[in-house]
This record gives C-alpha cells, sequence and structure tokens, in this order.
C-alpha cells in the first residue's frame, strides 16, 4: 500500500454502508484497516451473495482491509479487542452508543487502554438527546431529516420513495464525513499528542445536504422557508395530508422551472442531453447560440418574471428550443454546445461508464485482486489523488476472518493462544 495515511492503524467495528465507506477511505489512503466482524459475518457480506459470504455490496465498500471475525459477546473476544487497541491509532464504529457501551466498545472502555485514541463515531441520530440509541438506516434518516419530503417522489401508489434509483445519499456522504473528520483528528494528534472522541451521525449529514432549506435567514426567508412553515401549518390544520402537500409544494417549484431554458435536460434525436447555464454571462451565450434575440426576463431589470405574462412567454421559448434540439444527435449538439463553450453533457447510463473516454483517461477506476476470485474487479477510483503520496488500492475486500492469525500475531499472540481463542468460539 501506499498513501498518505501509511503507517496509521485502523480497528473498523462498522457494518452496512457509512461506516464501512469511511473506513474504505482510509484504507484507499493507505491505512492498515482490520475489519472486525461477527463470526458469520457483517450483514453487507451476507446481502445477495453471488458466492457463500461474498457479495458486490460488501465488496464495494470494503476493499483494501483485513478481515478478523470475533464473537464480541465472548469475554476473551473483548480481551482480544483491548489487546489489539493498544496498537491502534484510530477506532471507526457505527454501532449505537448502548450497544457500544453493553459490548466494552464504547469510547470510555477503549480510550482508558489507549488514552491518545481517535475514537470515530457514526450513529444515526447523534449521541445525545431522546433519539441517542434509537436506530436508524439511512431510509429512516431520510425520512427524518427532510430529504424524503424534499425529493417529492412517490411510487404508483402514492408511498413516499428514495430519491435517485434508492441511492443512499446520506449513509454515502457520511463515509465522507468519517473519512474527513479521521485525516483532522490525525493532524491534532500530530500537533498534541492528544486523542478524542469524533461525532458523526446520518441526520446530520441530512441537514448539511439540504443547506439551504434548513438554514434560517430572516432577511432571505420570507418569501422561501417562513412562507413554506405557514402553508404546511395550514396544511395540518386543514387536513390535507402528506402526499397532497408534497405534491403541491413540487409543482409550485416545478412552475417557476418548467420555462427556464437555460438549465434543463432536452430530449434529441437519439437521446438527451443536459445544459447548464447559470450565469448572466452563460445564458447570453446560450441565447446566441440558440438563436435567441431576447428574453426580458434575463435583460430587462423591472420585469416581473413571476407574472403569467411572463410564464407563457417562457414556455413559448422553451418550446421552441426544445423543437431545435431535437433536430439533432446528442453528439452533434455536445460539440456545438462545447465550441460555444456552454457547459453540457450528454446522459449516459453508470453500468456503461467504465468504458467511456473520460473515465479511462483520468483513470477513474481502479483493478482489484481478490484472495479468492483473482484480478479482474473493477471498481471506482479513490475520490481524489495525490501527487506525492498517490492513492493506489490494489486488494479487494477481505474474505471472512482471512487474517485473524497474521492480526493476532501482529500484537503478540501466540499461535497456542489464537487457537484456543478459535476451540472456544471466540474467534473464527
Amino acid at each position: 500500500m501506499s498513501g498518505p495515511l501509511t503507517g496509521v492503524r485502523v480497528l473498523d467495528f462498522t457494518q452496512v454502508i457509512a461506516g464501512p465507506m469511511g473506513a474504505q477511505h482510509l484504507a484507499d489512503m493507505g491505512a492498515d484497516v482490520v475489519k472486525v466482524e461477527p463470526l458469520a459475518g457483517e450483514p453487507w457480506r451476507l446481502t445477495a451473495q453471488f458466492m457463500p459470504g461474498e457479495s458486490k455490496a460488501y465488496h464495494v465498500l470494503n476493499r483494501g482491509k483485513r478481515s478478523l471475525a470475533l464473537d464480541l459477546q465472548h469475554p476473551a473476544a473483548r480481551e482480544t479487542v483491548r489487546r489489539l487497541v493498544k496498537t491502534m491509532d484510530v477506532v471507526v464504529i457505527n454501532y449505537r452508543p448502548d450497544v457500544a457501551a453493553r459490548l466494552g466498545i464504547d469510547y470510555e472502555t477503549l480510550s482508558a487502554v489507549k488514552p491518545d485514541l481517535i475514537y470515530v463515531d457514526s450513529t444515526a441520530f447523534g449521541r445525545n438527546g431522546p433519539w441517542a440509541n434509537k436506530p436508524g438506516y439511512d431510509i429512516v434518516a431520510q425520512a427524518v431529516s427532510g430529504v424524503l419530503s424534499a425529493a417529492a417522489r412517490f411510487d404508483e401508489h402514492g408511498t413516499p420513495v428514495l430519491m435517485m434509483g434508492g441511492l443512499p445519499v446520506l449513509d454515502l456522504a457520511t463515509g465522507y464525513a468519517i473519512g474527513m473528520a479521521t485525516v483532522a483528528a490525525l493532524y491534532h494528534r500530530a500537533l498534541t499528542g492528544e486523542g478524542q472522541l469524533v461525532e458523526t451521525s446520518l441526520l446530520q449529514t441530512g441537514l448539511i445536504l439540504q443547506h439551504g432549506r434548513f438554514s434560517s435567514l430572516p432577511a432571505a426567508d420570507v418569501t422561501g422557508r417562513t412562507r413554506y412553515l405557514e402553508d404546511l401549518q395550514r396544511s395540518r390544520e386543514n387536513g390535507e395530508g402528506y402526499q397532497a402537500f408534497v405534491q403541491r409544494q413540487r409543482a409550485q417549484y416545478e412552475a417557476g422551472q418548467v420555462a427556464n431554458i437555460y438549465y434543463r435536460v432536452y430530449y434529441t434525436s437519439d437521446g438527451a442531453i443536459a445544459v447548464g447555464n447559470l450565469s448572466p454571462g452563460l445564458r447570453k451565450k446560450f441565447r446566441e447560440a440558440m438563436g435567441i434575440e431576447y428574453d426580458p426576463r434575463d435583460d430587462d431589470p423591472n420585469y416581473d418574471a413571476a407574472s403569467p405574462e411572463a410564464l407563457e412567454f417562457g414556455l413559448r421559448l422553451r418550446d421552441e428550443v426544445e423543437a431545435k434540439f431535437r433536430e439533432h444527435p446528442s453528439a452533434y449538439w455536445s460539440d456545438y454546445l462545447d465550441a460555444q463553450g456552454i457547459p453540457n453533457g450528454e446522459l449516459t447510463f453508470t453500468e456503461e461508464l467504465l468504458e467511456h473516454e473520460q473515465v479511462r483517461a483520468n483513470n477513474y477506476f481502479v483493478e482489484l485482486e481478490h484472495e479468492l476470485l483473482g484480478g479482474g474487479e473493477f471498481q471506482p477510483a479513490p475520490p481524489f489523488q495525490m501527487q506525492k503520496t498517490p492513492l493506489r488500492p490494489t486488494k479487494s475486500s477481505p474474505p471472512l476472518g482471512a487474517h485473524a492469525d497474521e492480526v493476532l500475531a501482529e500484537v503478540g499472540f501466540t499461535v497456542e493462544e489464537v487457537e484456543t481463542l478459535r476451540q472456544d468460539g471466540a474467534i473464527l
């Protein structure tokens, strides 16, 4: 391994998505990450297995780690953890606080063993308050944080559904927070010698991702947040219902966007292409490129862009531009708009991007070697690259418990001690 965290040792107690993603970022940066799993394997390892104990869901979140399977209910396994922690720099965990305390892997217990330990704790709703020990996954946090209602998506039965095709956005974004927080804590320890407790949560991530909707700025909220809350209160008093309110709010938003020719997706003769023009200069370029001489909504500062006349004008303009885009294929428009300096991109399916020329030119993928399966596994590359300390992940996710002997030997366990732990059912 190489990378800026080479030499850093991490004990990873995380499961499912957010925590494993965060610890994988650390492994990508060169840290030695030892993943502690139950004897049967963590839940994501057992989800949609393509062979016993191996799943794609697990592979994409645990590359570069080593696996140690422990029964944390077993007293000998807990003592094993304490011996391991003495050699670790970081613990990453996403258990509920009450569960971690019950298993003896909470911050208070482990920092007593290793005073300068960095303990990165990711929960659903935070460590304090009435929900501190409340369990929660991405969909629950999306519901509580307002992400689901903001997305305003429903299935054919009117049931709210996750945004972006079910993508666990809060889990994945929290994984980035875990990685960033760990690096910050390591820097602080390098300066002061102090370890510390670091906290993240899915709820906090949900609030951050909706920055403008959550934030309050009274001078700017009169036509936004304040009006929304007043409308919500009336809706509840009138018994309007969740779906009707959310859909009405979405319709109001879309009414303001439907005539927006500058920031939208257009169908072409063979596909679709997105354009993004957020500055006055870019909007002017786009009008010139599309043969539009004048748009009073942009050119006249006194024009009422919310008036019915403005909407009618915008819709006519939209129809005109849509018709032009349908005259040529996406490749034509991509070349044409590039030549005009207008931001654009063809709509692409994720499954075909591994062969995309831009992805390949920038090495936005890595090929991995798995201990059971060999090579030929491709995954997205780390989210950034560094010139002096390059990130070069080469190992796939670990087979369950495959590294127990070597990990324990590194911290002083004898062969006989390891075998006793195995016979007693404390380790796999």
